[in-house]
């Protein structure tokens, strides 16, 4: 008899191909790829990539600020072009513009770190303000991303099925609670892993002004699905409590704490032991937020995911994961940013960027095409408005401008 890691080796396929029969169109062919070039052209116009957009600015609030005027619908802006993951050409370096994106960065007071992979070789690595390597930063929400690769692995390996199935059947005990006291259970018992992971459940956030009262409650995972919908599943809401979820049903399926399991089938691989980090009133790991990891370990999980999910030669994470991840499956009406499966993107220095963002101007960034990836710190105590706009300032008008195709 088969295993369960024999019977989900090909689980990310089917997941392709089933999203194809409900619509989700994996773009193939010449003539889709004729289209997206055509569109990505379009959106690399004055006006119509994010410069043109008010970004979010680093306030006093405890995850990544989300504010601004509100964005176009999802439908309405030209789609971001996604190439399959793994690594492109490298492109050329202009060492005048990357002296010019050094000499920015040092200007960036609240920044601690910055380092650059471009190919196979670290080509900047430059911490300031009394920040050194082997110190690690409170990543705030890049720890929403860092359960991305988790939740691929766990549908490879069986302990989950796919962003289609309930919620209702992994945590079966709050549904029944849910429908037992009338907090709108019966529409929530809709909802699936897509809708958490895209941040589209239409339930209350608990982040921002909620995030206080949501972590100071008895059982954050309920604290978190009683709210009210506040719109009909699909809309963006973006919480904490949402990716605390997460936590609460890897925990449950593997049958082990989040940080166990996050070091066995990821992290540890990688060489990294994970600092501890907040638990809620039941000992589960909050999912979401405070995880630590020095630049460099960021570094290896943006490399991890440039290289199509492989590490020394070995797929830790399913490839096709990474491609359903990176797709945009909502926008921010706050930022214009495009989530996927807790990945942002956005266009930067004419090309597609995937990134990862915590609160205070911390950033994992990939950019595909020109075999990139790019980790900044920031002392979050110290930000002062408009950080965050100077930063996705940075990475669109002098670090990625930097690597141009030759």
């Amino acid at each position: 008899m088969r295993g369960p890691r024999a019977r989900h080796r090909r689980g990310i396929g089917r997941l392709v191909a089933r999203g194809r029969r409900r619509g989700w169109r994996l773009w193939a062919g010449a003539d889709a790829i004729l289209l997206f070039a055509f569109w990505g052209v379009l959106f690399a116009q004055p006006g119509a990539g994010p410069a043109a957009r008010a970004p979010a600015e680093a306030g006093t609030r405890g995850e990544a600020d989300l504010t601004g005027p509100r964005a176009p619908d999802l439908l309405s802006l030209p789609p971001l072009v996604v190439p399959p993951p793994g690594r492109a050409r490298q492109s050329a370096v202009d060492q005048d513009r990357l002296a010019r994106a050094l000499a920015r960065a040092e200007a960036l007071d609240p920044v601690t770190s910055l380092i650059v992979k471009h190919g196979d070789e670290v080509v900047v690595e430059r911490y300031y303000r009394g920040m050194r390597s082997d110190r690690a930063s409170n990543l705030k929400s890049i720890s929403k991303t860092l359960l991305s690769p988790l939740v691929g692995i766990a549908i490879h390996d069986g302990l989950l099925e796919g962003p289609e199935q309930p919620l209702r059947e992994l945590l079966p005990d709050y549904f029944e609670r849910l429908i037992a006291d009338g907090a709108d259970g019966a529409a929530k018992g809709e909802l699936t892993l897509h809708h958490i992971l895209s941040m589209t459940s239409g339930i209350e956030s608990t982040s921002f002004g909620n995030y206080g009262a949501w972590v100071s409650s008895r059982d954050w995972v309920w604290d978190q699905l009683r709210r009210p919908l506040v719109c009909r599943p699909g809309c963006f809401e973006y919480s904490t409590g949402s990716t605390h979820l997460i936590s609460a049903i890897l925990t449950r399926q593997a049958g082990e704490n989040l940080k166990v399991y996050a070091e066995r089938v990821f992290f540890g691989p990688l060489g990294i032991a994970l600092p501890e980090w907040d638990r809620d009133p039941q000992g589960r790991y909050l999912g979401g937020n405070n995880m630590a990891l020095t630049p460099r370990q960021l570094l290896r999980v943006g490399e991890v995911f440039l290289d199509g999910g492989r590490w020394e030669g070995r797929q830790l994470v399913p490839e096709d994961w990474i491609e359903l991840s990176w797709r945009p499956r909502s926008t921010s009406p706050w930022n214009g940013h495009r989530y996927g499966y807790l990945w942002w993107s956005d266009r930067w220095g004419g090309h597609t960027a995937h990134f990862a963002w915590g609160y205070g101007g911390q950033y994992l960034v990939i950019v595909p095409s020109l075999d990139l990836v790019a980790v900044v710190t920031s002392s979050q105590g110290r930000a002062p408005r408009g950080h965050t706009r100077r930063l996705r300032d940075f990475f669109d008008e002098y670090l990625i401008p930097a690597f141009s195709t030759p």
